[in-house]
Parts: C-alpha cells; structure tokens; sequence
C-alpha cells in the first residue's frame, strides 16, 4: 500500500509534474461544475451519470499522466539481451503503443532495442506486464467476467456502457480464449499426489435415516409414527 502524503502537500507536488497537468486540468473542471450554480440545479441522476462519464476521463488521464512520468525517467540502455541471447544495442527511443483500459484508451511510450533481423525489445512493456495486444489486465477481467454471465454481444455492450473501454466482439472471444488458455495446466498442477501418512479416518453409516422429534414431523409421518409409542423419536426413511 502506498504511504499516504497529505493533500495539501501531493496537491503542490502535482502542480510541478508536467505529465500531470492535463489530469490537474480535467479535476478542476469538475470541481468547477459542481460548484456552479447550473448544476445545483440538476437531480441526483444527471450529476451521477456526468461524474461517471468525467470521472473516467479524469482517471484515464491520471493513468495516461503517469505513463508519461514513467516514459520521461526510462534512461537509455547500453543494450538489451532477449531469451534468444542476442544482444540488442541501438535504442529507439520514444515508441509509442497503445493500450486499451476500462477508463479509455492511452498511449505508453518507452525504448525500443532493436538489432538487423530481429524483432525489437521494450523493457517498459515487461515493467508494466503489457501483453502482447492493446487490452488492459482490467478490460480482460471485464471480458472474461461478463462473457461467462451472457452472451458476446451483451459482454460488448456491457463493457461499453459500465467502463470507459470498449471491445468488439471478435476481440472479446479471443480474449477470453486466451484467459482459458491456462485452465489445464492449472488442474494438472492440482493432480493428486500419494499421502505419505499410514493413519485413516474411517467413517460408517447405518443408512437407518434421520431421527427426528415427532412434532416436527409431517403430517402422513406423524400417523406412522404415533403406531409407535414406545418411542420418543421416530427415524425417518432414507
């Protein structure tokens, strides 16, 4: 959890940081708004939905202004070796890409490694755990929660209606494939293995039924069970 700095102090910080400025600027407009006396004037509703539609722009600045920040501290490299072991050394910097969030879309710029005939490296993409297509962790949560709920089409219109976001259809099957991809390595990591301890836990049943107080019984079951007297309990049949 992040240490907590206080408001007045983060709210001077952030006047200071460039990358900022435009989720500063979204922020006062609504502190603006809503102390105006037009919107003092709305129902409830009309502020809920303005807030829903502006508050996720100002959050999806807010994420685009620390991309930038992140984008602005990346120092360059002297190289970059990748898993196939060939060292990448020229640096390009500044490569844009986009990314798809559940507050809208922004840009990550970072440092491309490159080397003749082989793909390039983007270390900022492994820091951020991007994937390899434009869909935010949060928008693939989205995905794959609503589609195991509805169908495709009502997941495409969900996901536009309650986030900033927005997924085809197409884009939405291929996700979901892709977040069921794991499903039986997973199982088979779970495989039962052999227990190593000797003792067992036995349990018997006599299948005889449940005893039951015969004032709780029904009404067909309290005449068979008045027959027997002698008892104060009468064991219902499984």
């Amino acid at each position: 959890m992040p240490a907590r700095v206080p408001m007045i102090e983060a709210y001077n910080n952030l006047l200071k940081l460039e990358s900022f400025i435009s989720a500063t600027q979204q922020f006062e407009a609504l502190v603006v708004y809503l102390a105006s006396q037009g919107a003092c004037l709305e129902q409830h509703g009309n502020i809920e939905q303005y807030l829903q539609t502006a508050g996720n722009e100002l959050l999806r600045r807010l994420l685009q202004g620390h991309l930038d920040h992140r984008a602005t501290h990346e120092r360059p490299r002297q190289s970059v070796t990748g898993a196939d072991g060939i060292r990448r050394t020229y640096c390009r910097q500044s490569v844009p890409r986009r990314l798809a969030t559940v507050f809208g879309e922004v840009t990550v710029t970072r440092h491309a490694y490159q080397k003749r005939g082989h793909h390039s490296l983007y270390p900022m993409d492994q820091e951020l755990n991007l994937s390899a297509d434009k869909y935010s962790d949060g928008l693939r949560q989205r995905v794959a929660i609503e589609s195991s709920k509805s169908s495709f089409d009502e997941t495409v219109r969900s996901i536009a209606f309650n986030t900033g976001g927005a997924v085809p259809k197409r884009q939405s099957m291929q996700l979901v494939t892709k977040a069921a991809i794991d499903f039986e390595a997973f199982y088979q990591t779970r495989a039962d293995q052999k227990e190593s301890t000797s003792n067992l836990l036995v349990i018997t049943t006599d299948a005889k039924g449940i005893v039951m107080h015969k004032e709780d019984l029904r009404e067909t079951t309290k005449q068979a069970a008045a027959k027997q007297q002698h008892k104060p309990m009468y064991r219902t049949k499984n």
